[in-house]
């Protein structure tokens, strides 16, 4: 069985290279789109369990007059250094040495978890961050991409599990998260952080029933929304000394249902706590608010089955997809009854969705998607959530990764802009960098990268 490419380590590291393409960069795209993923599965003849668990690498595109030049490079983590003397700390599903660090210091006072911040990136006050799931996060030069220091907040919330998208809304100006606090009385700590500040300002804390594994989350202009999936975290199980990973440490509980909790931005209060039928969710696509309901749009599972594909002796072949297809859903939410009414916005198959920046936590019209239910390759879906219509790209053998869309500084449409990803093509062996029409999905540039990439997960694009 061959090693897919996607899931192949990357050894090479290049520093601000121009990359020749075809086609043509607009002139008004001007900025650096930053993505972080996983760039070292190996280390000293040993392969990590999950896709999860790899080594963070940063890559930065950068766009200027028409051109573009890239770089990638390894963050210099503690993670990192264990890994040149041959010590592999994983945290997701090669051991829980690194999860047990989170649990363990409620009894004895053991080390920090892994800074293996693989996941995303935020501007936090004036730096540039790495994130993941585990409470310690990494600064980098964003020209550069040197590692600097670990970054840390100016407050005391606590933490032993924390949310690794930050939502961005340029509207109000604040990201949005949220931290796990395990214990007797487990907790969500929903909090913000207004733009220039480096202190999280804690808007309310809300009982968990778990708790549970939540990835990301949505604001409108007047809440935040949680969504705790069934697939709870055993506290006693990751004590154990024979668990493998965090996976070990889940229990998928269908009959909890599925908990929708609607927080307001203001006063922190929890007005809306329906239970709806399970699933599993790791991406919100947005959500905004319609006279007194809320609306949120998610990419949604029949359960959790979508993380066992992701071991890497599943994804370690080119001959197939195991994961199941996500499908989008649309909840509507009532604050004064707290009823919920359920729609699908299509049957497409799709993950790791994105708007248009300026739409965070506002009315969103289009998203756009890696399209994931075809054989041979990963798409580029765009999706109409008010119509269902979609629009697809697709080529043979390519895998293309999270799509960024751009609008346009003056456009008069919502799709007015173009949609960036990384897309590798497994037949040539190559990774190339393409610029879509975000209207047509036209390919308007293709771009080759010096190199051929592992698939990564999450990117932000800083505007110049």
């Amino acid at each position: 069985m061959s090693t897919h490419p996607g899931f192949r380590s990357l050894q090479s590291e290049i520093d601000n290279e121009e990359l020749t393409f075809q086609g043509t960069v607009p002139a008004w795209l001007e900025g650096t789109l930053i993505r972080n993923g996983p760039g070292l599965f190996d280390i000293d003849g040993t392969r990590v369990s999950h896709w999860f668990d790899g080594l963070a690498m940063l890559r930065r595109y950068k766009f200027i007059d028409g051109n573009i030049s890239y770089s990638n490079r390894f963050l210099r983590t503690d993670a990192h250094a264990d890994a040149a003397e041959g010590r592999l700390t994983g945290q997701f599903g090669t051991d829980t040495r690194g999860w047990r660090r989170l649990i363990e210091p409620l009894r004895s006072g053991l080390p920090t978890p892994t800074d293996n911040a693989n996941v995303h990136v935020a501007q936090i006050d004036q730096e540039y961050v790495a994130l993941t799931e585990a409470p310690r996060r990494v600064s980098f030069d964003l020209d550069t991409l040197q590692t600097q220091d670990e970054f840390e907040f100016a407050d005391d919330l606590t933490e032993h599990l924390t949310a690794a998208h930050l939502v961005d809304d340029q509207r109000q100006r604040e990201l949005v998260g949220f931290a796990t606090q395990f214990g007797r009385v487990p907790k969500y700590h929903v909090y913000r952080i207004p733009y220039g500040s480096r202190t999280r300002e804690r808007l309310t804390s809300v009982e968990a029933r778990g708790p549970a594994y939540m990835h990301d989350c949505s604001v409108t202009d007047e809440h935040i929304v949680l969504v705790e999936v069934p697939l709870i975290i055993s506290v006693l199980q990751a004590l154990n000394p024979f668990t493998e990973g965090i996976q070990d440490l889940f229990s998928w509980e269908p009959e909890r249902g599925m908990r929708l909790l609607v927080i307001r931005r203001d006063t922190g209060e929890l007005v809306a706590d329906p239970v709806v039928d399970s699933a599993f969710v790791f991406h919100h696509i947005n959500a905004y608010l319609d006279n007194n309901t809320v609306v949120l749009d998610l990419v949604e599972y029949a359960d959790n089955r979508v993380l066992d594909a992701m071991q890497m002796q599943q994804l370690d072949t080119i001959t197939s997809n195991p994961a199941p297809d996500g499908t989008p859903v649309r909840y509507r939410i009532n604050t004064t009854d707290e009823s919920v009414e359920r729609v699908s916005l299509g049957e497409v198959g799709m993950e790791l969705p994105r708007i248009a920046q300026a739409d965070v936590s506002g009315r969103h019209r289009y998203t756009y998607a890696q399209l994931t239910h075809r054989d041979g390759g990963n798409g580029l879906v765009k999706l109409d959530c008010d119509t269902g219509e979609t629009r697809e790209w697709w080529e043979a053998g390519v895998y293309l990764e999270e799509p960024v869309p751009i609008r346009h500084p003056e456009a008069t449409e919502d799709d007015d802009g173009v949609v960036i990803a990384p897309a590798l093509d497994t037949e040539q062996d190559q990774t190339d960098l393409l610029l879509f029409d975000a209207s047509t999905l036209d390919i308007q540039a293709r771009a080759p990268l010096p190199h051929s990439e592992p698939f990564g997960f999450h990117g932000r694009f800083f505007s110049t």
